[in-house]
């Protein structure tokens, strides 16, 4: 039923998500040129609040659970499993106290409505998965970035999206990059849960009535600990919060 149901609400969705990519660019553009960051950051965030919203239509529902005391004015490393490209508008709008930045294909600099506007202007890094040089220096930006500006950066250390849910191991390279130039930088894991079941089918039908849930789960302090033992307690803290 649930399926049926995607056939005929995701056209409507999938339309109103592209007219709020729409809306917003030259709403970002205007911010950014005349009023600087803080305005195009405020731009940003009520987008991703729009877009998160929009999973409504479907009648699915997002959960965003943050029982963490996490200090404000110094940079994070959000780390957080991947399933789906709605993983990423819940944590900019819930997160955006903490200015938290993506490393993202540099194939995504383009061609999208706002988003592409985003990665370009937002203070994120653009990587280059064939050029292993440029990559590494893109990040190393992005980690001075965060000390300079008490900013935050969320990585998906899976290194792509689970189909099923299942976690894959995680990465240390791009968490161990950030961490040397920036060492004072907090570890907190997130588990996302069930934003794959949203695209089970593919893009046509989106699933219905499905309730996803984010959750915040205790920091990890990297305190000159082996950079393994620290990814690995991570990714064992969302394996267990997903069980």
């Amino acid at each position: 039923m649930k399926k049926f149901l995607g056939y005929f609400l995701t056209p409507i969705a999938t339309g109103v998500f592209l007219l709020i990519l729409i809306i917003f660019q030259p709403i970002q553009w205007v911010c950014l040129r005349f009023f600087g960051y803080s305005a195009h950051k405020r731009s940003v965030d009520i987008l991703n609040l729009f877009l998160l919203r929009s999973v409504y239509v479907l009648g699915n529902t997002v959960t965003f659970i943050n029982k963490q005391n996490l200090p404000v004015g110094r940079p994070i490393i959000f780390l957080a499993n991947h399933q789906g490209l709605l993983d990423i508008p819940p944590l900019i709008w819930y997160l955006r106290k903490y200015h938290a930045k993506f490393i993202s294909k540099i194939e995504l600099t383009k061609g999208i409505p706002s988003i592409s506007f985003n990665l370009k202007h937002g203070g994120g890094a653009n990587i280059d998965r064939k050029d292993g040089r440029q990559s590494i220096s893109e990040i190393v930006k992005l980690a001075q970035r965060m000390k300079e500006n008490k900013w935050s950066a969320v990585i998906f250390p899976e290194g792509t999206r689970s189909t099923d849910g299942t976690v894959k191991t995680f990465q240390v390279g791009g968490i161990a990059t950030i961490l040397k130039k920036c060492p004072e930088a907090l570890l907190v894991p997130i588990a996302i849960k069930d934003s794959w079941k949203m695209i089970q089918y593919g893009q046509y039908p989106l699933n219905t009535f499905t309730p996803m849930i984010w959750e915040v789960l205790s920091p990890i302090e990297p305190a000159g600990r082996p950079m393994e033992d620290l990814v690995l307690e991570a990714e064992n803290a969302i394996r267990a919060a997903l069980n």
